[in-house]
């Protein structure tokens, strides 16, 4: 005999069972199948699955696109983003947001395509759930797990950090998310990650130091090989001005002699201009 706990566990493995054939339905299809599923019923679960509700078509578009297996992508994306959030990595988490826009964008294409497949048109206001529920997937765990179920009855959203309301969103059993990891473990995570940036800027820092020490180095060269050819240039100009002050005094010395060779020849010559003179009064007297 079963006890109470395997009776519960198999008639909720039932239940999903049975959640999975109708949700795989088109909605205009589902409310007549459920209907005639649960007519075919045990009392008990008769009630189980008359109770499931008819989801919106956005959601029923959703569920085709986790029943095709297309949101593999997107939820492994998902891992990436929370982990980015977690450990406030803005770069990394810069880059993956752009990537889950262009991501959902396109998983929402595909959902509207698949539900086209089977001559159900999904109009602007629901591709826009759509989009909303692949995001809330990518966001966050429990919406992840809900909508990978393909028996969503209502769309979901993110808003903001907060876990996204899968309250009544699943038909049958709802799935318990993969665990977060601690409030212990993130603090960790953080502080190894605020740990490795601390070693990348003084890596970083240290390797600004070396180059602008070389730089320096380069410069204070120039400036030595700068200095060494001024002062050789110096050393050439007090040569040059030591033999021009020679060469001058030579001069000055040579221009004296000169001067008194000069000042002779000059008393000769008024002393022979005066004997002239004398000589032309002689002979004209």
């Amino acid at each position: 005999m079963r006890d109470a706990a395997d009776t519960t566990a198999a008639d909720a493995a039932a239940l999903d069972a049975a959640a999975d054939e109708l949700y795989a339905l088109t909605p205009d299809r589902f409310t007549a199948a459920r209907n005639e599923r649960a007519a075919a019923s045990d009392r008990a679960a008769a009630a189980s699955i008359k109770a499931l509700r008819k989801p919106s078509v956005a959601a029923w578009a959703v569920n085709l696109l986790a029943r095709d297996g297309r949101l593999g992508e997107a939820l492994d994306l998902a891992a990436a983003l929370r982990e980015a959030q977690d450990d406030l990595d803005a770069v990394e988490l810069k880059t993956l947001s752009a990537q889950r826009r262009a991501l959902v964008a396109a998983l929402a294409t595909q959902a509207v395509d698949l539900a086209r497949a089977q001559d159900v048109t999904v109009s602007a206001a629901a591709r826009e759930e759509v989009e909303k529920t692949i995001n809330a997937a990518v966001m966050d765990a429990g919406a992840a797990a809900a909508v990978m179920t393909g028996r969503l009855v209502r769309t979901l959203e993110a808003t903001g950090f907060d876990d996204v309301d899968v309250s009544g969103a699943v038909a049958g059993t709802t799935p318990v998310p993969t665990e977060r990891p601690s409030r212990d473990d993130l603090a960790e995570r953080r502080a190894r990650k605020a740990a490795e940036l601390a070693v990348r800027e003084a890596e970083r820092a240290a390797s600004d130091a070396e180059r602008a020490l070389a730089r320096a180095g380069a410069r204070a060269t120039k400036a030595h090989e700068r200095a060494d050819l001024l002062h050789e240039r110096v050393d050439d100009l007090r040569g040059q001005l030591k033999r021009m002050l020679s060469d001058a005094e030579d001069a000055d010395s040579e221009a004296r002699r000169l001067d008194e060779e000069r000042a002779t020849a000059a008393s000769a010559a008024r002393a022979a201009a005066s004997a002239v003179d004398r000589a032309r009064a002689g002979r004209e007297g």
